[in-house]
């Protein structure tokens, strides 16, 4: 009956280390999609005023667009 017990029942070390492996994770996460945004609004920075338009974007957008607070039913409004 301990040994079955034991396996259910975690130790409140392996709840906390979980925990931190979650936190460190999503930290982590949220710095990796930064440097993903950041890359892609240089990127679209680098391309003339004709290629934005080809894709559907001012530059004044470009920021808004990678944050995706800009959909294509926005732009059929504008």
């Amino acid at each position: 009956m301990s040994a079955t017990l034991a396996t259910i029942v975690q130790p409140d070390v392996a709840k906390q280390a979980n925990a931190f492996a979650q936190i460190f994770s999503a930290c982590w996460d949220g710095i990796a999609r930064y440097f993903v945004r950041r890359t892609a609004i240089a990127t679209l920075r680098e391309l003339d005023d004709r290629a934005l338009r080809d894709i559907g974007i001012g530059r004044s957008q470009i920021e808004a667009a990678v944050h995706g607070l800009i959909t294509l039913s926005d732009q059929a409004r504008t």
